[in-house]
């Protein structure tokens, strides 16, 4: 990936942080990996244990906000590059993104959260690999 493709997604206008779409997420993590293409991004959920169970992007790996904000290390797989950070609506994900910014980490958030990710049509699954739902 490029300096320049890194910063269309991760430094989009002047206004304060870049946040990105479902679909431009999907992107980046999930799809990328489905279409046997390298993810550039990692997808961070940061919701709570029984909302991850229920339902969860497929291939997101998992952090709760509180553990988080308690100064908790990121999961391995979201260490080597990009963090997007979902949660249920898009407001705690964008508190996380803040952390993991001043932490040094490249890290945006998703709108809409994954209560738009799936109105998308976009795949949850729950912790047995089956159909999940966003709780």
């Amino acid at each position: 990936m490029t300096n320049r493709t890194r910063m269309s997604l991760f430094q989009r206008g002047q206004g304060g942080p870049a946040r990105v779409t479902v679909r431009e997420a999907a992107v980046r993590t999930v799809h990328a990996r489905a279409a046997g293409n390298s993810a550039t991004s990692v997808l961070l959920d940061i919701r709570e244990a029984d909302e991850w169970q229920a339902g969860h992007a497929p291939g997101a790996v998992h952090l709760t906000l509180a553990a988080l904000a308690a100064g908790a290390g990121l999961p391995a797989e979201a260490q080597a590059g990009p963090v997007i950070v979902i949660c249920r609506s898009g407001r705690r994900s964008q508190r996380a993104a803040e952390l993991l910014r001043a932490r040094g980490v490249e890290a945006v958030d998703v709108m809409g959260g994954m209560q738009e990710w799936a109105r998308a049509g976009l795949p949850v699954v729950d912790t047995r690999g089956g159909n999940g739902t966003v709780a």
